[in-house]
């Protein structure tokens, strides 16, 4: 599958690196620094993250040839009609936890694969349910993992995945930031 084309992955997450591979998809990362990544006020909830997932696949239009499939992607955490976007700082890692603790929330990844000939962009939903957690517990977390780098200052693949995560509805993988048994069905049609 895809050996017609050279697959750029556009981003440096280690966890979208991990999933492509474990489809085996052969792909290279190239990443352009600096893309805008604001959206208008309009938008809400999926609708966010599939508008950043095609706006940064526009920043690699230069690079698009016949025999290059890019592939990019964006994850935000949804809660009460807001983002809870990557913390700038430990306080800020320290609130997004705080305020997932004991509820809900939605995690949406938008994707976008686009060839000379042809685009399929999408996004995948994922609510996760948190059980209460300790002022001690969150700190942990932020102290001893790298929220800083995740949409809503958690992986679900760390420890507070294992001790928080009482119940999800969706795709496991989208919640690491690609979707990727979606992605998978639409690769096979390129």
């Amino acid at each position: 599958m895809l050996e017609s084309y050279r697959v750029i992955l556009a981003s440096n997450s280690p966890r979208r690196k991990e999933l492509l591979t474990g489809v085996g998809v052969s792909f290279e990362v190239m990443t352009i620094p600096g893309i805008d990544e604001s959206f208008p006020d309009t938008l809400k909830g999926g609708d966010i993250p599939l508008f950043l997932a095609r706006k940064k696949c526009d920043a690699y239009q230069d690079i698009l040839r016949d025999n290059v499939l890019i592939i990019t992607a964006d994850t935000i955490v949804w809660q009460d009609g807001k983002v809870l976007g990557k913390p700038k700082d430990r306080r800020e890692a320290v609130e997004m936890i705080t305020a997932l603790s004991g509820r809900s929330h939605t995690v949406y990844t938008g994707v976008c694969v686009r060839s000379t000939t042809k685009e399929e962009a999408f996004y995948t939903e994922s609510k996760v349910f948190f059980d209460e957690l300790s002022v001690d517990e969150i700190e942990y977390y932020v102290d001893n993992f790298k929220p800083y780098d995740k949409a809503g200052a958690y992986g679900i693949q760390e420890w507070i995945g294992y001790i928080a995560v009482r119940k999800i509805e969706g795709s496991y993988f989208n919640i690491m930031g690609l979707p990727i048994q979606r992605l998978y069905q639409v690769l096979k049609q390129f």
